[in-house]
């Protein structure tokens, strides 16, 4: 992995650390009057006043670089303005060792770091040179093990979602998910092809059978028996040509992200297991291609599921709902505290939310609370979506209990009460719906592949999220909504 960070004890002997400091520009009279005259010279001809993502390397004497300048605008939106600007300078900056001296009171030091590395991100796999980058020193307060951990994790979500389907098709990310289970000792297993029809995984196999790569059913275990249990479910449908209903030309341009479900699942896993959290951990990733030859499944087939369901295809392209629906069945057979699941599942989740914000659905209200209030602290923002039940009569089938797929309207929630129709009646169950990708660059998020809600996650998970009583609760109906008439 390229380094990005380096901790405070390990600084090359002779090395010089060059100080940042962020200012708001309520902040830039008092920064400036620590300056020496000629450095207050050089930032006022530079026009620094803290407006948002102006940086000014400021020099000493000699003509090196003595310290930097760094603007995050007023506080108004609580996003932008936030900790996670700091992704900009390690973009912006030239190779060496740098410090954040000073910041905004609000800005958590661990945050800032791990936007620093977030915001470091290039995929290089395919390029003959990469830049030399700035490493920031960690000082011990920043929680250095922990931030880099989840900045290692993030970053091999990101490179997974970045790969081509021809270098990350279901044998390489089977061949991941092996590797990273085997890095912290947990016992994985997979399920292959017509092992699938075999043990009972019927959809998974009928949605990547037409594949070159045959489908499959990845699972690992990790942790203590007696631990508070989670399921992370991932779909991972590593290219989504559209199957028959195939996708237009546009549509398909960046469906190799379509297995960015599976990355978040791993991601996530990383940072649990990286920071040894006390949690039993279930990791399931379904696995496919959904690709077209004389035997791909077709609209109007009726699919068996592990579940015991039927369900008609209406459209051959919701099929990150039929993985899903065999893993969660799955999931459910051993009763853990918690299952959540992650998947790239639906355009109507980015026309209700847009790319960042992450809906995500909860069959318990206990939590909902905490994890928006964890999304927020360490600017990972999630919003959340009813279990609406009245719309499940949009996926009645008269030949099947019911079909893959509604009409336009409501398409994530309707989405989301498919997926609900296949784990346990007691089971207490999150969805998240996510992208799985930048569309623009921002502050810490390159364009290209990324993670969204995991660092949350995390977070609430490390602040002892599964010990909620309210996962014992009953399920919430309809998303906590009355039923209008």
């Amino acid at each position: 992995m390229t380094t990005y960070f380096i901790q405070s004890t390990s600084v090359p002997k002779g090395a010089s650390v060059i100080p940042i400091h962020i200012c708001r520009p309520d902040m830039v009279e008092a920064r400036l009057k620590s300056l020496t005259p000629a450095q207050q010279a050089y930032a006022k001809a530079h026009t620094f006043n803290g407006n948002s993502g102006q940086a000014v390397l400021v020099p000493a004497d000699t003509g090196e670089v003595a310290l930097v300048l760094f603007g995050v605008g007023q506080n108004s939106d609580g996003y932008s303005d936030s900790a996670l600007q700091v992704g900009i300078l390690a973009e912006k900056l030239q190779a060496g060792y740098y410090e954040i001296a000073s910041a905004p009171e609000d800005f958590a030091k661990a945050l800032m770091a791990t936007a620093w590395g977030l915001g470091a991100y290039r995929f290089g796999r395919y390029l003959q040179q990469t830049p030399n980058l700035p490493i920031l020193v960690l000082s011990p307060d920043i929680c250095p093990n922990e931030t880099k951990a989840i900045v290692r994790a993030a970053h091999k979500g990101r490179d997974l979602i970045n790969t081509p389907a021809s270098d990350m098709g279901p044998k390489a990310l089977h061949r991941e998910a092996k590797k990273l289970a085997e890095t912290y000792g947990a016992d994985f297993k997979a399920i292959v092809g017509k092992n699938l029809l075999k043990d009972n995984y019927p959809m998974i196999h009928a949605v990547g059978r037409a594949a070159h790569e045959k489908p499959r059913l990845l699972e690992f275990t990790w942790g203590e028996q007696d631990a508070p249990s989670l399921a992370i479910i991932g779909k991972g449908i590593t290219f989504d040509s559209g199957g028959v209903n195939m996708k237009s030309a546009a549509g398909m341009r960046i469906m190799k992200k379509d297995m960015g479900g599976a990355a978040h699942a791993l991601a996530l896993a990383e940072m649990i297991m990286a920071a040894k959290l006390p949690i039993r951990l279930h990791v399931l990733l379904a696995v496919a291609e959904n690709s077209v030859s004389g035997n791909a499944f077709r609209p109007g087939d009726i699919l068996s599921s592990r579940k015991g369901l039927s369900v008609e295809i209406d459209n051959t392209d919701a099929e990150g709902r039929l993985v899903l629906g065999d893993a969660l069945t799955r999931a459910s057979e051993e009763n853990p505290d918690l299952i959540m699941d992650c998947a790239t599942l639906t355009g109507a989740a980015r026309v209700a939310l847009g790319p960042i914000l992450v809906p995500f659905f909860s069959n318990r209200k206990a939590p909902i609370e905490a994890i928006l209030a964890s999304g927020d602290t360490h600017k990972d923002p999630l919003w959340p979506m009813p279990l609406w039940a009245p719309y499940m009569r949009m996926l009645s089938s008269p030949i099947a209990d019911m079909k893959n797929a509604a009409n336009s309207f409501a398409g994530c929630i309707t989405a989301a009460l498919f997926l609900q129709k296949f784990i346990g009646d007691d089971q207490a169950w999150m969805h998240f719906d996510v992208y799985g990708w930048n569309q623009t660059a921002n502050p810490a998020r390159p364009k290209g592949g990324e993670l969204f809600a995991v660092r949350g996650l995390f977070h609430w998970l490390k602040e002892g999220g599964l010990k909620d009583g309210g996962l014992k609760n009953e399920r919430l109906k309809n998303g906590g909504l009355k039923k209008a008439g």
